[in-house]
């Protein structure tokens, strides 16, 4: 009996974006997420990561976003408290030499092990403010209201307060940089010592960045120390600690953190600075969360179309497409930055600031995550897909036990996303044909380019709905006769394609499929490839303690049992030999209980 199924004699061709075999077919980008917000604060995060890098590269992983890497607050906060942008766990400031990642040198071997790889590190800079000063000095200020900071509450008189902007760097003191931070580099800050009260304060001479986002009247203040970006002396420091890092690490770029809440022109200043000191290879993305695509593409713009953004509004679109009740796939683009601006987008699923009880939560159901990953991995001309670590090596949750009972693993147990990334790698090109013509399942096709795996294409089914869903797509004549099956392994059953070069394409419910020839270039070395997620080294832990557990049981039984039947003695130790041992019994020595 066959499953049910949806009607396929109603599939429609809805788009298609033709790529010629002849045009030049660059290798497809790849961007990976090096951490998540829950990650524990052994120090060991770069070492790991070095150990990873092989096994990421092969993925086709051509980006690494790794957490930011200066001295932070404390040395196991997530570094976005950040202190000292000189310091990369190098120093002995804020309780200890290295930051929650590690030291400086396990970083600088990271992005050498990076760079052989052919994987770019990108540096997450946060430029935007200071956390955890060395000491407290007093300023007049005016207090601000916190939902319309171009507010002055109160009476608007200014006021004394004592706030934390000393910064002395006492453990690196002017290694790198001479500049000692104050008062006059900051335009406001949330809290008064003196007065132990949490308000947003403006300081007096001091006025909030206009060219920020408008949210809550001005978007300037986001947390601890606000940077005064048009100060001379910030701007002298900041643009020579962007050529310092290019000297100290092997990078491939930056991503910059909270552009939303800083001045525009001093980061395309600073971006421009880069190029031309850096070189202009660096590749730049920044975070501007804002669900509003046409305001995103403006500012690509503004930036000299240097500067990719990520794509928010398709992150939200993924968040409520997976939950909602009547979903309805065939609208997942609309409103992206990767529809307005694909050479400038970065898309993603899941980030650090979306996950669980975290500022910018954004659920995406846990069965969507690979059909999302396909949507963003195997297109064409939708920008460059970020992987998040979470779906390659899973994740500890926002309330990490010792015993890892919480421990949530990859989706499908890190079978499927690595697979899709091998698919993106080998097989995510040429010409693209849309089957988005139903609300519960849409499809697309690659026929693939002659210098790509032999020619070799995929076609993809995305399908929401609860019930087995076909349709007829097609893949190209040059694919005519060939028989394909779903790379994934999760739909099964092999596919024809006849000599319009067309094929009927199944899919599970709830589910998603790659369909590849089965002879396809690289095919093998897909089946063959075993990701390891156990990044942590879980597996061999449990093993180890499974044995001991079982070494334990196993004396339990002989201990239980008279010697005569073959028990062990008791007052011997597992440890003890024939020789006798410190706990052992000597030669010719027969120890009897006691009765």
């Amino acid at each position: 009996m066959s499953p049910p199924t949806n009607n396929t004699n109603t599939t429609m061709e809805t788009a298609i974006l033709r790529i010629p075999d002849d045009q030049p077919c660059p290798d497809n980008k790849t961007m990976f997420q090096a951490f998540e917000w829950y990650l524990p604060a052994d120090h060991q995060h770069w070492a790991r990561l070095t150990r990873a890098v092989p096994a990421l590269a092969a993925l086709g992983a051509t980006h690494m976003w790794i957490p930011p890497a200066c001295k932070a607050s404390w040395y196991d906060t997530n570094g976005y408290d950040v202190y000292d942008l000189y310091d990369l766990g190098e120093f002995d400031q804020k309780g200890s030499r290295h930051t929650k990642w590690g030291s400086k040198e396990e970083l600088v071997s990271l992005t050498q092990a990076a760079a052989r790889h052919g994987v770019g590190v990108l540096f997450d800079a946060v430029l935007n403010h200071k956390a955890a000063a060395d000491f407290a000095e007093e300023v007049m200020a005016v207090r601000v209201d916190p939902k319309d900071r171009a507010k002055v509450i109160g009476e608007g008189r200014p006021e004394e307060v004592e706030v934390w902007t000393g910064y002395e760097f006492p453990g690196r003191g002017e290694r790198y940089s001479p500049l000692k931070w104050r008062a006059e580099h900051f335009t406001g800050i949330d809290y008064d010592q003196k007065s132990k009260s949490n308000v947003l304060w403006r300081f007096v001479g001091k006025e909030w960045a206009g060219d920020v986002d408008e949210e809550l009247g001005n978007y300037d203040y986001l947390m601890f120390a606000d940077i005064d970006h048009n100060h001379p002396d910030v701007r002298r420091d900041m643009f020579y600690w962007a050529e310092w890092l290019g000297g100290q690490l092997k990078l491939g770029g930056l991503r910059v953190d909270a552009i939303k809440h800083y001045s525009a022109r001093f980061l395309r200043d600073l971006i421009r600075h880069i190029d031309a000191t850096v070189g202009r290879d660096w590749f730049i993305v920044g975070e501007y969360w804002r669900a509003d695509s046409h305001v995103l593409a403006e500012y690509v713009d503004f930036m000299d179309r240097r500067i990719s953004l990520f794509d928010v509004e398709l992150c939200c679109n993924f968040s409520r497409i997976s939950l909602g009740e009547q979903p309805d796939l065939r609208t997942v683009f609309d409103g992206t930055l990767c529809a307005l601006k694909p050479d400038n987008a970065v898309t993603f699923v899941v980030n650090h600031d979306t996950q669980e009880r975290q500022s910018l939560e954004t659920p995406v159901a846990p069965f969507f995550l690979p059909l999302a990953y396909a949507l963003i991995l195997l297109r064409a001309n939708t920008g460059i897909p970020c992987v998040f670590w979470s779906d390659l090596y899973g994740s500890f949750g926002p309330e990490p036990k010792q015993d890892r009972s919480n421990f949530r693993p990859p989706p499908a147990d890190g079978h499927v996303v690595p697979r899709l990334m091998l698919a993106r790698q080998l097989y995510a090109y040429g010409t693209q044909r849309d089957y988005f013509d139903r609300a519960e399942c849409v499809g697309f096709t690659r026929t693939g380019h002659p210098s790509r795996s032999g020619g070799a294409g995929c076609a993809v089914m995305v399908n929401m709905g609860w019930r087995y869903a076909t349709k007829r797509m097609c893949v190209g004549r040059r694919h005519a006769g060939e028989r394909w099956t779903d790379l994934l392994g999760m739909t099964y059953g092999t596919v024809v394609v006849d000599e319009a070069g067309r094929a009927v394409f199944p899919v599970l419910p709830r589910g998603v499929a790659v369909w590849v020839d089965e002879r396809a270039q690289g095919r093998g070395l897909v089946e063959e490839f075993e990701f390891d997620s156990d990044i942590f080294g879980f597996a061999e832990e449990d093993r180890r303690v499974a044995e001991e557990k079982r070494k334990a049981n196993s004396l339990r039984r002989l201990l239980s049992l008279p010697f005569w039947l073959g028990g062990k003695p008791r007052g011997t130790s597992d440890g003890a030999g024939e020789d006798g041992g410190q706990d052992g019994n000597r030669a010719g020595e027969t120890s009897l209980p006691l009765r």
